[in-house]
């Protein structure tokens, strides 16, 4: 390894996950070509890498703000590049950075482009998820289980419930740092093989259970969901009290998959995929694009989650590409019907060469990985530079709404 050259990541290598870096290289000869790389290892093992071909300046120096990639896992400037473009070593993997606790660790190296096993400066990126100060507990109450973070000082601060389709805490800590009481809670914690249904009730628990906390101030909570998770947000805002806001990702219209229970009573029955309509691709991935039931048939109206009688404000967030299924098409389907019933009660947003995992901005773009429900592998969609783009825009957006809706008094 050079003694010489050196790579920095400004303004710190300690930051949250959803924070920019600045990679920097300097010392390095006038004009120099050389490959920067990065790798990851997710929390399931799988390790991801990337690299990227760039050439110095008259003074020797590299700025990934400023300057653009020749070559490699992209192509152009793209300052957190080395990050959204990791790459699984094993095919259809997502990046699994679930755990609040510990940072995603990315390392990245400095090589000599002819000489590649030349290593002329390395430094790793810590990229927390929990803010200092942010407390998190574990929470078993009743029929629900998940995890609460509450932000720092006294409040009061607003409530929020994070749905996700699978637990995760990654959205929930960083929305912690914002200044929410965040809850988060799976949709799904059993093998889907012998899930049979979604009973609402435990989420009602978990809301009331938000709303009692120390600090939180809000008299209602917001909501945040994506996929399967913003069909059930949909539905606890029609049918359960509480709620004043939700922010629904990339979801669907109807109630999908599973029939959908409140109070010991089915209050809707499920939208189901046809596996016939799968389009398949040469590499054996498949596209479920179209492959989903149209909810506006006469057969499968009573799919239909009745926003329309939620008192609730809604930000719908959908992606163009999304190639699980048209989020955009159910986005418009939901606010024509909103309209139809003189409610303005919505924000929308819909990104061009987007995919269907808007994620908090800065992790690794999935392009394909295995359907929980589906059972096989499907591509989700989205240009990658695109996509990264729209989680920036889309997670700045998310806090304005939550902030303007969810107050305390």
């Amino acid at each position: 390894m050079s003694s010489q050259v050196r790579l920095r990541l400004l303004p710190s290598a300690r930051c949250l996950y959803d924070k920019l870096i600045q990679v920097k290289v300097s010392h390095l000869k006038s004009r120099q070509v050389v490959s920067i790389k990065a790798s990851s290892t997710d929390e399931r093992g799988v390790l991801f890498s990337s690299s990227a071909t760039y050439r110095a300046d008259g003074n020797g120096e590299i700025d990934l703000v400023r300057d653009a990639s020749l070559s490699g896992s992209y192509v152009g400037v793209e300052p957190m590049g080395l990050l959204t473009t990791l790459k699984p070593n094993i095919v259809n993997k997502l990046f699994v950075k679930d755990k609040a606790l510990e940072p995603h660790m990315v390392k990245f190296s400095v090589h000599d482009e002819e000489e590649q096993d030349r290593m002329l400066a390395e430094a790793t990126n810590e990229r927390f998820l929990m803010a200092d100060g942010v407390s998190r507990v574990s929470v078993e109450e009743g029929n629900f289980h998940g995890v609460l973070f509450t932000p720092p000082g006294k409040g009061p601060f607003p409530a929020v419930l994070d749905l996700c389709t699978m637990m995760s805490e990654k959205r929930a800590a960083l929305l912690a740092d914002k200044g929410f009481v965040v809850l988060t809670v799976p949709v799904t914690h059993k093998k889907t093989d012998n899930l049979k249904m979604i009973h609402l009730d435990p989420f009602e628990e978990a809301i009331n259970f938000l709303l009692q906390q120390p600090k939180v101030g809000s008299k209602r909570i917001g909501i945040i969901s994506k996929s399967k998770s913003a069909d059930v947000a949909l539905s606890l805002a029609a049918f359960v009290p509480g709620v004043e806001a939700v922010v629904w990702i990339c979801g669907c219209s109807a109630n999908t998959v599973l029939p959908l229970f409140y109070k010991k009573k089915q209050i809707l029955p499920a939208l189901m995929f046809d596996t016939k309509k799968l389009i398949p691709t040469q590499s054996g991935i498949f596209i479920a694009k179209y492959a989903m039931h149209d909810p506006l048939k006469e057969e499968n109206r009573a799919t239909l989650i009745p926003i329309e009688q939620a008192n609730t404000h809604f930000l719908f967030v959908a992606s163009e590409d999304d190639l699980n299924w048209d989020s955009n098409i159910y986005m418009m389907e939901m606010m024509e019907r909103l309209k139809r019933h003189g409610k303005n009660n919505f924000e929308s947003v819909c990104y061009p060469r987007a995919g269907h995992l808007l994620e908090p901005p800065y992790g690794p773009f999935c392009h394909s990985s295995f359907h929980m429900f589906l059972k096989r592998a499907l591509l989700w969609g989205g240009e990658p530079s695109a996509h990264v783009a729209a989680e920036v825009h889309m997670w700045k957006k998310i806090q304005q709404f939550l902030k303007s809706h969810v107050t305390c008094e």
